[in-house]
């Protein structure tokens, strides 16, 4: 037995590598690998200087980001049954949910917030990578069913920003039934003639994909974003073929008409913005009745009454041949 094994807990906690929320001097880029400082990258809004690798932000950072003032108003979302197969595997499904409650601060993958961008109101949905994958479960159905009645009931564009993994594995079936439940949640909204706007962040794969990620009236993503319903070794594993550079990522998919706008972080709020009120003003000019101005009538002709024609009685009677008589 290693001598190490005799050391008290107390002490091995001391060495015990933090939580990846921990802060830190510097980060290390996924794309370039360059350590940049940490105030330099949060002063960049997490995006690398050097190669212009956009990396995951918090998402009470991207909210502060896209509103007016940095200001909004979170929305209560509903808590639905915890753990309703009993799921375990090498965890309790329940030990899970406590563990990423208390890494994020969330009580599920989705946030909700309404606030202003520009001076339009906005709902707005944050989907956290960090919780669980950003995985979607029941509780991801019901904050979307609440936000599109928030989004109608204030009469505002309902934004959507992905990252996921796919469906939550320890809620099996039910996680999958949320595909078509998100799916009317965003019928909603287009119903009651109000824009839906999604942005595709990194990674946006699986069930998520396949269902209220690629339903936006606008669909916009970050640069180098992956996006796609299976992961491309998983499909180069299917096809055993070779997938050509940049497959499933954002500009790929721009250039196969997928993706509509490919966007940087630093102009999202300008972009939203114009899209909101280029949405709005149409939605408004579709739904105004068209006025129509009557055609000058031209003056009436003169009518002339014309009298009946007298009815004329015949006095001689007329004569009938013999065979009649």
């Amino acid at each position: 037995m290693s001598w190490l094994s005799n050391i008290p807990p107390g002490i091995k906690n001391i060495f015990n590598r933090k939580d990846d929320d921990s802060d830190a001097l510097w980060t290390k880029c996924n794309g370039c690998g360059e350590m940049i400082f940490q105030r330099d990258l949060d002063a960049a809004q997490q995006v690398c200087p050097s190669c212009d690798h956009h990396l995951a932000i918090a998402p009470e950072e991207r909210l502060k980001l896209i509103f007016d003032n940095g200001a909004y108003e979170e929305l209560e979302l509903p808590e639905p049954v915890t753990d309703p197969l009993k799921f375990r595997d090498e965890k309790r499904y329940t030990d899970r949910l406590k563990e990423n409650r208390r890494k994020t601060g969330q009580q599920d993958a989705m946030r909700a917030a309404y606030g202003t961008i520009d001076g339009a109101g906005v709902v707005a949905m944050i989907q956290n990578f960090k919780f669980m994958g950003g995985s979607m479960g029941m509780a991801l159905g019901e904050a979307m069913i609440k936000a599109a009645e928030e989004a109608v009931a204030r009469k505002a564009p309902l934004i959507v920003f992905a990252a996921s993994g796919g469906a939550r594995m320890q809620e099996g079936i039910l996680s999958l039934m949320q595909m078509p439940r998100t799916t009317i949640a965003v019928q909603m909204v287009k119903e009651a003639g109000l824009p839906y706007i999604v942005v595709l962040t990194n990674p946006t794969t699986g069930g998520v994909t396949a269902s209220y990620a690629m339903l936006g009236d606008v669909n916009l993503a970050e640069p180098g974003a992956l996006i796609g319903f299976a992961g491309p070794r998983v499909i180069e594993q299917t096809i055993r073929e070779k997938l050509p550079e940049g497959f499933q990522r954002a500009e790929f998919l721009e250039e196969k008409g997928m993706v509509d706008l490919v966007v940087r972080r630093a102009d999202m709020k300008e972009t939203l913005s114009r899209l909101i009120r280029v949405l709005i003003k149409e939605r408004r000019q579709a739904a105004a009745p068209v006025a129509t101005t009557p055609a000058k009538l031209e003056k009436p002709a003169k009518t002339v009454t014309l009298e009946k024609p007298k009815k004329t009685v015949s006095k001689t009677r007329p004569k009938l041949d013999k065979a009649a008589e």
